[in-house]
């Protein structure tokens, strides 16, 4: 078959088949003059190997997107994450974003809520509200989602080692709207194993971790089946300093870190798969980041197919999230941070993300505001609407740069998987301190390098003005404790003591077994327990993970 039977074959039935599922959106796809811009450049002859190498987009090893029409058929999911304050609070930007024309919503936890304390508990005190919404309980989690149809939006929440209890409020809350859990579209994060390496809120140790986990995948496979089980985060990896190949290898390690736990736990690969998706940071290199998510996806398919055996093509798909990276922003001159961003959010788009969070221009000085939310957007809009980057499946794809990048950067990262690997997999060499120590090793170089002016950062240490930088803080109310300590009172009040009893007691006993706990969780919630009785509970059968000093 030659290279134009190739491409005629995926003309007319790959890309045909998700043409008829998806659309192409009402636009004349070509240039300001008037050029046709056909859905990808139709190859030469002398690019058999080539082609034979990255394959058509919509099919395996998917280096060119996942689905064939990319956005030709339907933009990115655009989603903006918030969340402060208090659940009233955060529900209003919620609606004030979906009616700026955001398709999706990302929630943003307060510090209490990640690691599994209500707004009353003395670890609590002074956090709550702060980095994010305050959720303890269920009566709180229907407040942040009041007049937001969960059957109709898409809902990405930033929450790990509670992601189980947070994801059961969910499942309540919908069917107090009517939602049957089986229509329910989104994504918890749930990637414990980043928490060991680059963040820090995790509760319970690797162990019990890991079995919350697949829990999970066994049970939203059979009855939540729109739901993305799993983020796995190479964002966070990124921010605490890595290099761009180091994110995709320790990402793509943790994800195989899954996989095998799940696998373990008796569940048919091809069963929670399709399910799993990744996170991943966009930082200023344009042309390095598209290469970096080709890479990614590339790996990803090979790996699952290959390594696991894994025999649907949506098992082999590496779907994810972008956002722009906070750890580029600067307090000097924040308008260049809307450059940034934009060059941030664009380098996500031409490397065929399916989501995407933009950062507001202040966000190195404080909670954004709503203007610079709207700016944040309305980026991502101008590129989707404007830009003409969205008219063409994989644009880049073909430059010899890119080709080069992206191959460089597979063979680095199979290269630091070759080594995970034979220290006996992702949490023996978190264990170790390998992934901790690379990673601070590549922060320290990376600030050196600016330090000494070989690496510029615009208006920090060169093009600098004599601007004051304000030093003025956002002030979270003390009053937004108190009311929580309030309502956590009165909710406390009301419940069946007896029942709140044979609950915890029924959670003890199954933390100490085998089944599976988050139909156990979406009963505890849903009778009123909070999420810190029954994080609290578990801490007392399983502990608190103690992190080792390396």
């Amino acid at each position: 078959m030659t290279i134009h039977d190739q491409y005629s074959r995926w003309k007319t039935t790959t890309l045909k088949k998700s043409t008829d599922k998806f659309p192409e959106r009402k636009k004349i796809f070509s240039t300001s003059s008037g050029i046709e811009l056909p859905p990808v450049l139709p190859p030469s002859q002398e690019e058999t190997l080539y082609i034979e190498k990255l394959g058509f987009p919509g099919e395996y090893p998917f280096t060119r997107g996942v689905q064939p029409t990319m956005y030709r058929g339907r933009f990115w999911t655009m989603r903006q994450y918030a969340g402060f304050s208090t659940a009233e609070e955060s529900n209003r930007r919620y609606r004030y974003l979906l009616g700026a024309g955001q398709t999706g919503l990302s929630v943003a936890f307060d510090l209490p809520t990640q690691i599994g304390y209500d707004a009353d508990d003395p670890m609590a005190l002074g956090e709550v509200g702060k980095v994010g919404v305050s959720i303890s309980s269920v009566e709180d989690m229907a407040i942040l989602f009041d007049q937001i149809p969960l059957g109709q939006v898409s809902t990405s929440m930033t929450i790990n080692a509670p992601a189980g209890v947070l994801l059961a409020m969910y499942i309540a809350v919908a069917r107090r709207q009517g939602v049957e859990m089986k229509n329910l579209k989104g994504t918890i994060q749930n990637d414990i194993l980043k928490e060991y390496i680059a963040r820090g809120t995790y509760i319970y140790p690797p162990a019990p971790s890991m079995r919350l986990i697949t829990d999970i995948f066994d049970f939203c496979a059979r009855n939540v089946p729109g739901w993305n089980t799993i983020s796995i985060s190479g964002y966070h990896i990124r921010e605490a300093g890595s290099t761009a190949v180091q994110e995709v290898a320790f990402t793509l390690a943790n994800g195989i870190a899954y996989v095998e736990a799940a696998l373990k736990a008796g569940l048919p690969v091809d069963e929670f798969a399709p399910q799993l998706s990744f996170f991943f940071n966009a930082h200023n290199n344009v042309l390095e980041e598209v290469a970096k998510f080709r890479a990614a996806r590339r790996m990803w398919a090979r790996l699952m197919r290959e390594r696991f055996g894994a025999q649907k093509p949506a098992s082999w798909q590496l779907r994810f999230h972008t956002q722009t990276a906070g750890s580029t922003l600067t307090a000097q001159q924040p308008e260049n941070n809307v450059a940034r961003v934009t060059l941030q959010a664009l380098s996500a788009v031409l490397g065929g993300t399916q989501s995407l969070h933009t950062n507001s221009m202040d966000e190195a000085l404080w909670l954004p505001t709503e203007k610079s939310v709207q700016v944040a957007l309305r980026t991502q809009q101008i590129i989707a609407y404007e830009s003409g980057a969205a008219d063409v499946i994989d644009p880049l794809g073909g430059s010899y740069l890119i080709e080069y990048l992206t191959d460089q950067i597979e063979a680095r990262a199979n290269d630091y998987l070759k080594r995970v690997d034979e220290m006996g997999g992702a949490l023996i060499a978190i264990e170790r301190g390998y992934m901790q120590n690379e990673i601070q090793d590549a922060a320290y170089a990376a600030q050196m390098a600016i330090e000494k002016n070989e690496q510029i950062v615009v208006g920090v240490n060169q093009f600098q003005t004599n601007e004051k930088i304000s030093l003025e803080r956002q002030k979270i109310d003390p009053a937004i404790e108190a009311n929580a300590h309030q309502r956590l009172a009165v909710l406390r009040t009301k419940r069946d003591s007896t029942r709140m009893n044979e609950l915890k007691s029924h959670l003890e006993s199954a933390a100490r077994g085998s089944e599976n706990l988050i139909p156990l969780f979406i009963e505890c919630v849903d009778q009123n327990m909070t999420l810190g009785e029954v994080c609290n509970t578990l801490r007392g059968v399983w502990g608190e993970y103690k992190p080792v000093a390396f």
